[in-house]
């Protein structure tokens, strides 16, 4: 929410990572990889599409822009007009103000109606018969985010999934959905709780690629889908000579980062 409070407060503008980390992570010793996770969980909520972005676009080295509009609130119990008020119209040296203050509200509306999707799906989850039948070593593993400037590796980033999955699959006792379908909810808007639901599992490992010259990043975490929490995360930063060595070293680490969360029986 601080950081759709930040972008919207400079809409049109182009904000920095490290302008981003010092307002939204002020205090707090984080990566970049907390900004790049964190807009594309944004744009995951938002329904964007980081190819034709029409909220929040990427510009290359340099960081983020918001693209959408914005405008004030539209309620009259809000902002009345000046004709209305019988007030004289704002000098212009308010306007720039008056327009962030603006933005925020938006956002705040933003984030009411957030708050609000997320506890009919809370109801929703506790509700419903399957999710309680949902077995305890199960994983579901998302297509890994392309990052990349360009968006150029997105070839790595789908073997790098498929990758993950063969591994993952045979660990003994773990149940874990197949490629193909984990494959149709690429590029959907859907919330990672309805995808676990619909698979059937009860944990699911998303992440990145990155690509910074000749050495790659790929960022990987593992959240329980009921209630969103992460439970491990890890970054591995390789050169990025053979594609396939780096997808199986890497594939490898994390499976055997993961078998402690997942051979342990998650607490109702």
């Amino acid at each position: 929410m601080r950081l759709l409070l930040c972008l919207a407060g400079h809409a049109g503008e182009v904000v920095s990572i490290d302008d981003l980390l010092n307002r939204v992570w002020s205090g707090v010793n984080v990566t970049p990889d907390s900004v790049y996770q964190a807009v594309a969980t944004l744009r995951r909520q938002l329904g964007d599409d980081p190819k034709q972005p029409t909220h929040i676009a990427t510009v290359p080295r340099l960081g983020y822009r918001m693209v959408a509009p914005v405008r004030p609130w539209a309620d009259q119990s809000i902002a009345q007009t000046p004709a209305a008020t019988g007030a004289p119209a704002p000098a212009p040296r308010h306007r720039a103000g008056f327009a962030r203050a603006a933005g925020a509200v938006i956002c705040l509306a933003l984030a009411a109606a957030f708050v609000f999707h997320g506890k009919v799906a809370d109801n929703n989850r506790s509700a419903s018969p399957a999710v309680a039948s949902e077995p305890p070593k199960s994983i579901a593993v998302l297509p890994f985010l392309d990052l990349t400037e360009g968006m150029k590796q997105e070839e790595f980033a789908d073997g790098m999934t498929e990758e993950l999955i063969d591994k993952l699959s045979k660990i003994p006792g773990l149940r874990v959905p197949s490629p193909t379908s984990s494959f149709y909810f690429k590029d959907k808007q859907i919330p990672v709780a309805d995808i676990a639901r619909n698979l059937g599992v009860t944990y699911v490992l998303d992440g990145s690629v990155r690509k910074s010259g000749a050495r790659l990043r790929v960022a990987a975490r593992l959240m329980r889908a009921d209630n969103g929490y992460i439970v491990w995360s890890e970054s591995y930063d390789r050169p990025f000579n053979d594609i396939l060595m780096v997808q199986d070293d890497i594939a490898g680490e994390v499976t055997k980062a993961l078998r402690p969360s997942l051979e342990t029986r998650p607490t109702p």
